[in-house]
């Protein structure tokens, strides 16, 4: 199940801008088909053109007089046409693709890279975006497509420079809100036992509380499924686990059952949510904003938005923490290095209007000057400068910073976040964004947030789980391809849909009925083609190892 990271915050210098527009964009005609573009430039970099775009999450739209959207439209002529997902994905893209109806910019998916929906780039990378081709110079042989070898999609992120801090955390793992941690004394639960624990405690003294919740919607199946690879002592690769380099799947091993088990426990307890496995992913997030869910699995991001919510209500305290259980005698592997997120970005659509006109514009928001806007914001408005050059912001900044409606007015985070982005540093040594400067950081916690790390004597949310060493070289493995219509396509997602269909049935059964759901849905994935799918899987890791070595 992929791995998206969130969105992130703004910043900058008008004045420091025009150096930047002279790279905006052109107009030109023609497309792309097989190596690359045969469009070429008006010469005209800030002509008024709209770009229509789809992202395929739900989202707000911004405000008509955003003022990050309104930069960028006087400086680059760009308007910007955005659809947010509504409803299933899968339905949108099959609709999508069956009418090949495509808007401008499409954020990256397999399902349409193998529909052909997308354009090469290398070539319109190298022709008119020298600001993307640096930027993407150490990984450029991993993003290319390893059946023909073309580039279609542009990461949005994992490509990092200067010095990187980990001071928030995105990723997986069993968190708990805030209120409960401090109500039960600063507890630090290891193991599934001392987490449900903590959270039948909790819910016996606040029985109106939603004991446990989880997501078995779309695509977004990773909250219910992904926990036992975390629990094993596996880095996040989806829906296989990967030993010395050779991958298998484990929803039948007994590292899932172990899992399910216990949650058919919690289950009959009355501490899991009985609306999980019915809701889709807006009411999940719904319940996250309520204040109401007392822990879940997942990864950070995914839950990101009920989260805000309530930071905007200031309701601090339910807001979560994470922390990395694992069984006994596994070692801990929750926190990653935060590998290419290939194929998760924008792709520019065969549809696409003005390709050169698209890669300038994009190749323009490359630049520092644009980064900071987009990440820090306007400075003077949104953040200020120290006399050693330090980038910071005052208490109202950061106010301003966690309120939802104000930032459908003031920042670009429903669009940038699909764009390629600075991750690190800036030359200057300033974070690219807020939330990666040490200092800005400590300092924009609540006090809530401070006696909480000050109690587990930490200083950020990633001190929790144990710091990474280097991803391996084929990571992460749920970035392989598999084609449409191949036996590994197949198998994985029949393997998909009945880890759908029995685990909800399994967790839900009685107790005594437990083990024969469990063994029903063991004998149906060893019905599937499931060698096709680890072979494939294999192949491409093996092919990774051989050529993303030496880059």
């Amino acid at each position: 199940m992929r791995k998206k990271v969130k969105r992130s915050l703004i910043i900058l210098c008008i004045g420091m801008i025009s150096t930047a527009l002279l790279l905006s964009g052109c107009s030109g005609s023609g497309k792309t088909s097989g190596g690359g573009s045969t469009a070429e430039s008006s010469g005209d970099d800030t002509k008024p053109i709209t770009l229509s775009v789809f992202m395929d999450a739900p989202g707000q739209q911004p405000t008509a007089d955003n003022k990050i959207y309104k930069l960028i439209k006087e400086k680059t002529g760009v308007s910007l046409n955005m659809e947010f997902l509504v409803g299933d994905l899968q339905q949108k893209l099959g609709v999508m693709i069956a009418g090949g109806d495509y808007p401008d910019l499409i954020s990256g998916n397999d399902k349409l890279i193998n529909a052909g929906a997308y354009i090469p780039l290398e070539d319109l990378i190298e022709k008119y975006a020298p600001n993307l081709k640096k930027h993407y110079a150490e990984v450029w042989n991993q993003m290319k497509d390893p059946k023909d070898g073309h580039i279609y999609v542009l990461p949005s992120y994992g490509v990092y420079t200067g010095s990187v801090h980990d001071t928030t955390y995105q990723g997986p793992g069993f968190y708990l809100q805030k209120d409960v941690l401090k109500e039960m004394g600063y507890p630090t639960p290891k193991t599934l036992e001392e987490y449900f624990d903590i959270i039948a405690k909790y819910k016996a003294k606040h029985p109106d509380m939603i004991g446990f919740e989880t997501l078995n919607f779309d695509w977004r199946v990773f909250p219910l499924q992904n926990a036992p690879e975390h629990l094993s002592g596996h880095p996040n690769d989806g829906g296989v686990i990967v030993d010395n380099n050779k991958a298998q799947i484990f929803a039948d091993k007994d590292i899932a059952k172990t899992y399910y088990k216990k949650l058919n426990e919690v289950n009959a307890q009355g501490l899991l949510d009985k609306e999980a496995f019915v809701q889709n992913y807006d009411q999940y997030l719904a319940k996250i904003a309520s204040g109401r869910v007392i822990g879940m699995f997942d990864q950070h991001w995914n839950f990101q938005d009920g989260e805000n919510s309530l930071i905007s209500q200031g309701k601090i305290g339910s807001t979560y923490v994470g922390f990395p259980l694992m069984y006994p005698g596994a070692k801990e592997y929750y926190r990653d290095r935060g590998g290419l997120n290939l194929n998760r970005g924008f792709g520019i659509s065969v549809k696409a209007k003005d390709p050169v006109r698209i890669i300038k514009f994009m190749d323009a928001l490359m630049t520092e000057d644009w980064q900071k806007t987009l990440q820090w914001g306007i400075k003077g408005e949104d953040y200020e400068v120290k006399e050693d050059g330090t980038f910071y912001r005052t208490p109202e900044q950061r106010k301003n910073a966690d309120n939802n409606t104000w930032k459908l007015a003031n920042k670009a985070d429903s669009f940038f976040g699909y764009m390629p982005k600075m991750q690190g540093s800036y030359s200057d040594g300033n974070a690219t964004d807020p939330g990666t400067q040490p200092q800005e950081f400590y300092d924009s916690l609540k006090p809530y947030d401070q006696e909480i790390l000050k109690a587990y004597n930490h200083k950020t949310w990633a001190e929790f789980f144990k710091e990474p060493g280097p991803n391996p070289v084929y990571f992460p493995a749920y970035t392989i391809i598999l084609e449409d219509g191949s036996a590994a396509q197949l198998a994985s997602t029949k393997l998909n849909d009945l880890s759908v269909k029995y685990l909800p049935k399994a967790i839900m059964a009685s107790p005594s009925e437990f083990d024969s759901v469990w063994q029903d849905y063991v004998n149906q994935i060893h019905k599937l083609d499931i060698k096709a799918y680890e072979d494939r899987m294999n192949e491409q890791i093996q092919w990774r190892i051989k050529n993303w070595s030496s880059k």
